[in-house]
């Protein structure tokens, strides 16, 4: 604003201020709603278990874990469960070391028994199955 050819800092400050104290005012009303919200959201939640027919709370926090677990989302991952390890007996040992003198692959008889190739070698490599390295 110009006065005689000048700017008219007091009124300029004063406008300044004056929108200083409006955003206050906003912020408390924003505070009290904020408020106003958390309570009713509170008074409705303790009795959202009423609403849906259970007895406690704690009954509808069960029924919606396992609703939540059942149902699986796109994008989701579903937890890897650890694959079981084949238990190898002296008497598998014993029939594996049979397939490996018949020459099967060690690939082979692996999936024969369902054990991994290097179980497959380590077996070998305890009944002197493998031929040394022949040293430099």
């Amino acid at each position: 604003m110009l006065v005689r050819g000048r700017i008219n800092v007091f009124n300029d400050r004063y406008m300044v201020t004056d929108k200083i104290k409006q955003l206050a005012d906003y912020q408390d009303k924003i505070v009290a709603l904020q408020k106003d919200i958390d309570k009713e959201r509170a008074g409705a939640l303790a009795h959202l278990h009423e609403k849906f027919g259970f007895a406690t709370p704690k009954d509808l926090i069960k029924a919606i874990r396992a609703a939540a677990s059942g149902a699986s989302k796109r994008g989701e991952r579903k937890a890897r469960r650890h694959r079981k390890h084949a238990r190898i007996t002296a008497e598998m040992k014993q029939k594996i070391k049979a397939a490996l003198q018949n020459k099967k692959s060690g690939a082979k008889v692996a999936e024969e028994f369902g054990i991994s190739l290097p179980s497959v070698y380590n077996i070998k490599k305890a009944f002197g199955l493998v031929k040394s390295r022949k040293k430099k």
